[in-house]
């Protein structure tokens, strides 16, 4: 009797660990994603060569004539290459205008113009139009507090080589 119960007992555990695992783990709808992740940190400095040169000494960072390249392997498919740029700015650049704030990010996104047609039907503000170059797709927002938002749809097997800010 102590045995049947003790078997059945872990049955009974088994079978409740294996429907929670199925529950838990179903597949849900997928929703559509407007942002995947972020793409790039970009910031205003009074010297943009040297900032790049100490936090390449203190910090190790890799830098070239744009800044960094942080590569990383994407969630949803980890054989896939991501990358996110650092980039330090000439302090007078206009590159962030008609914001007046010191920083800029950009954010990786999917389906770039579906995205465009959704945020014109919500009255967001747009600073240009969409450009495509080899290495992905662009526009331009602005949030609720005049932050310059650069949007980014990378195209293909965008890599850590691919990277270029020409701004």
């Amino acid at each position: 009797m102590k045995r049947a119960l003790i078997l059945l007992t872990i049955i009974i555990s088994f079978g409740m660990g294996y429907a929670f695992c199925k529950i838990t783990t179903l597949e849900r709808p997928q929703q559509h994603r407007k942002v995947t992740g972020i793409g790039g940190i970009f910031f205003k400095s009074r010297d943009p060569k040297k900032l790049k040169e100490w936090y390449a000494k203190n910090l190790g960072l890799n830098t070239n004539q744009y800044g960094t390249i942080f590569e990383w392997r994407q969630a949803r498919d980890s054989t896939k290459k991501g990358v996110t740029q650092w980039s330090a700015f000439n302090e007078r650049t206009t590159y962030f205008a008609p914001s007046t704030k010191d920083f800029m990010i950009n954010y990786r996104v999917e389906n770039l113009e579906e995205l465009i047609v959704q945020l014109h039907k919500d009255g967001i503000t747009f600073t240009d139009t969409m450009e495509t170059y080899d290495y992905g797709k662009f526009v331009h927002i602005m949030d609720l507090e005049n932050n310059k938002i650069e949007l980014w749809e990378p195209i293909g097997g965008f890599t850590s080589s691919d990277s270029g800010v020409t701004k």
